[in-house]
């Protein structure tokens, strides 16, 4: 259970993080003037936005990082591998059955 509440929040981590780099400028504008809006950073201002956005995506990238190595722990200890596994033992072949004699009609 802990595994699947680890993934559920390591998923909407991954996501966060897309989210908040694709809100932040790039070199050409942000996301607003590929739209056509007028202004750029209306929301959070010019300076403030940039600091908080870097770290947004500061914390996003370390949640990222620590919950794949959390995620690669737990699944170390649960479940054999296919790979991994030897291969089944060979069981002695079965005889073959013994032929009884038949009668024969006269």
């Amino acid at each position: 259970m802990v595994y699947y509440i680890v993934t559920s929040a390591y998923v909407l981590s991954c996501l966060l993080l897309v989210l908040v780099v694709l809100l932040q400028q790039g070199k050409g504008g942000d996301i607003a003037s590929a739209f056509g809006g007028g202004s750029s950073q209306t929301a959070f201002g010019a300076r403030s936005g940039a600091s908080v956005l870097s770290r947004a995506t500061t914390v996003l990238a370390v949640l990222f990082m620590a919950g794949a190595i959390l995620i690669a722990i737990l699944r170390q200890g649960g479940g054999t591998s296919v790979i991994g596994s030897s291969p089944p033992q060979q069981s002695a072949p079965a005889s073959a059955p013994v032929d009884s004699p038949t009668e024969t009609a006269p």
